[in-house]
């Protein structure tokens, strides 16, 4: 199911975005990223997922994570995303908002006791009062499920073309987070196997218009050899990643 036959509820005026449209054409449910990501976020926050009841997703794209949840845990996911391309080509059943969380659509106010985030943090620039916004829709002991890019030295022209202002270390994160009341619960660096990788992409020149060469797997074998490669891991760790996930419960 897609946006063409369910409404985009718009509740905020047209946002510009940081952050390439061309991306979700390659993030698709079958690349071997999106989908170790999920299987990370079922390892560390399984629980937390089982016994959610009201779930929203901010930065919702084109619902590659929202419809998985939909589909694994069976449950409506709420998607807001200010990228109306990424909408128009959700994947998800959940309802749809063209939303800016800063907004703080009083509709929202501690309605949800889950929200997710995926790569969404490292394109704000004021990411604190971003955390603030996303604690206003949370409920009192709600939790904000985290996924960011990790490690400053792994920064390159990939993270410029995609909007990204930084990447995270673990302490950073956990400072950002306690910063905004909230308590790490469960954390782990993911995408180890992954680091040469990224080290050769930082040799890579992309501006913003190309920045999809540092994703594209470029074909179905790339893509399975991939997968088997992120696999080879123990979770959670804190050693090194490329990615860092994160369970942060609202302290109020």
């Amino acid at each position: 199911m897609n946006s063409e036959s369910r409404p985009i509820t718009y509740l905020s005026p047209p946002t510009p975005v940081n952050m390439g449209d061309w991306w979700f054409d390659i993030a698709t449910k079958d690349h071997f990223w999106i989908r170790r990501r999920f299987d990370v976020m079922r390892r560390l926050a399984n629980s937390v997922l089982r016994n959610s009841r009201s779930v929203a997703e901010i930065g919702c794209g084109n619902g590659l994570l929202q419809g998985a949840v939909e589909d694994y845990y069976g449950m409506p996911v709420t998607g807001f995303e200010l990228n109306e391309v990424a909408l128009q080509k959700n994947v998800s059943r959940g309802p749809l908002y063209y939303y800016d969380i800063n907004q703080r659509n009083p509709e929202f106010a501690a309605h949800f006791d889950l929200l997710l985030m995926f790569d969404v943090l490292e394109h704000i620039e004021n990411e604190s009062e971003f955390l603030q916004s996303a604690k206003f829709h949370l409920t009192d002991f709600g939790t904000l499920l985290l996924n960011v890019p990790a490690h400053r030295f792994l920064y390159s022209d990939y993270d410029r073309s995609q909007g990204h202002f930084r990447r995270y270390s673990a302490s950073c994160l956990v400072q950002i987070a306690t910063g905004n009341n909230f308590k790490v619960g469960a954390l782990t660096y993911w995408g180890l196997p992954l680091v040469p990788l990224l080290l050769a992409r930082k040799g890579m020149t992309m501006q913003r218009t190309d920045g999809k060469a540092g994703f594209d797997t470029r074909g179905s074998t790339i893509n399975s050899l991939l997968a088997a490669v992120a696999r080879w891991e123990p979770l959670p760790q804190r050693f090194l990643g490329t990615s860092l996930m994160a369970v942060l419960h609202n302290q109020g």
